[in-house]
């Protein structure tokens, strides 16, 4: 028996400005200067990764997508024969192509609108479809606070099949939220709610809403910042991650904190302030560094949301025993048991830092949590 079609929608420059610190990709000019500096597109691999998973439907399943680099060509990749309807320029595509598809799939009465991209696709198409249109997130952006989008590629594929097979019939209502680029890279958090796409729901399988910390966690963030400061060697590069509780650790050393960047400290001292991934390579050579992270409120990741600076290979060299995860009880609760989670866009890697860590939560107060790539 055939299954419902699934349309399939890919952001081909999505996440193209992570690595290289961009903090974002929206915009033909930000598009521009990430190529410069050597950004690759992720998109493409990612919904190979999540089409995958489908495999097992064979030929009763109907992929539709549009031509090109906006999914016809993950859909080969993956092993299926598409159709492929709607026309592209290709190398050009917009966000006005990801609204005209979207809305085609919406008459063609697609069973599920599988789309790859970050928040700004996301957006995209809540303005075309809706909640007319069960559809879910492939995460390959950069920015992905919307709660529209699976944990990974592999659960969006394993999510999608699930609900095209009958099997995860339940639909929630998820939040699509965007932020203001500009005021991103500025260090100003803008965020806002545009509206809500309907989506499969299985736990395990969606990230949640991205939660900000509370007033009342700046007791435990400076009691976490006096740990870390006493433990850090002086000679030894520290590479510390975005977020209100890893500023905490920067105040501590009396410097200031990229608070949506990744900068680099020695010795007590500011060595580069929000850096990219080429940048961090170049200073870990024949160096042996450390990692300061925490995980995002609200939906627990370590790696892949808004990090994407501290790329698998700076990962690999650092090495899961160099990364210190620090987190206010008040976060790790919020988690509500889900697991940390990684998306580094490597499988080898993602499992290198699965397991169990050891989360600085006070001053010599310590959590041991899973996490799960």
């Amino acid at each position: 028996m055939s299954l419902p079609r699934l349309g399939l929608i890919v952001n081909p420059v999505a996440g193209l400005g992570g690595r290289v610190g961009l903090k974002g990709s929206d915009g033909v000019e930000v598009q521009r200067k990430a190529r410069e500096l050597g950004a690759l597109p992720v998109a493409f691999d990612r919904t190979v990764q999540a089409l995958e998973q489908l495999q097992p439907a064979g030929d009763r399943l109907e992929i539709v997508t549009f031509p090109g680099e906006m999914g016809e060509e993950a859909a080969r990749a993956a092993g299926f024969s598409p159709m492929v309807i709607g026309e592209i320029e290709r190398g050009d595509t917009t966000a006005a192509d990801t609204r005209r598809a979207a809305r085609e799939m919406r008459s063609l009465q697609v069973g599920l609108l599988l789309f790859a991209g970050g928040d700004g696709t996301a957006r995209d198409v809540y303005d075309a479809v809706g909640d007319g249109l069960p559809a879910l997130g492939l995460p390959a952006g950069v920015k992905i606070h919307s709660a529209a989008f699976a944990t990974n590629p592999r659960s969006a594929g394993e999510l999608a099949l699930l609900y095209l097979e009958g099997r995860a019939s339940r639909l929630r209502e998820a939040e699509v939220m965007d932020l203001d680029e500009g005021a991103f890279r500025q260090g100003i958090v803008a965020a806002r709610l545009y509206g809500y796409l309907r989506v499969p729901f299985r736990r395990q399988l969606l990230q949640g809403s991205k939660a900000a910390s509370g007033p009342g966690e700046q007791a435990a963030m400076e009691a976490i910042a006096a740990d870390v400061v006493e433990e850090m060697e002086a000679d030894c590069p520290y590479i510390i991650g975005p977020g209100t509780t890893t500023r905490a650790i920067a105040a501590r050393l009396g410097l200031a904190k990229t608070l949506i960047g990744v900068d680099v400290v020695r010795g007590g001292k500011l060595v580069a302030a929000d850096v990219n991934e080429a940048c961090l390579l170049l200073l870990l050579e024949g160096q042996r560094g450390r990692i300061i992270v925490t995980p995002i409120g609200g939906q627990g990741y370590l790696f892949g949301r808004g990090n994407q600076q501290i790329s698998p290979e700076v990962l690999r060299r650092v090495g899961k025993e160099g990364i210190v995860v620090v987190g206010t009880p008040q976060k790790i609760q919020g988690l509500a048991g889900r697991p940390l989670l990684v998306d580094t866009g490597d499988e080898a890697v993602d499992r290198m830092l699965s397991g169990y860590v050891r989360v600085v939560s006070g001053y010599r107060e310590r959590i041991v949590y899973r996490v799960s790539g």
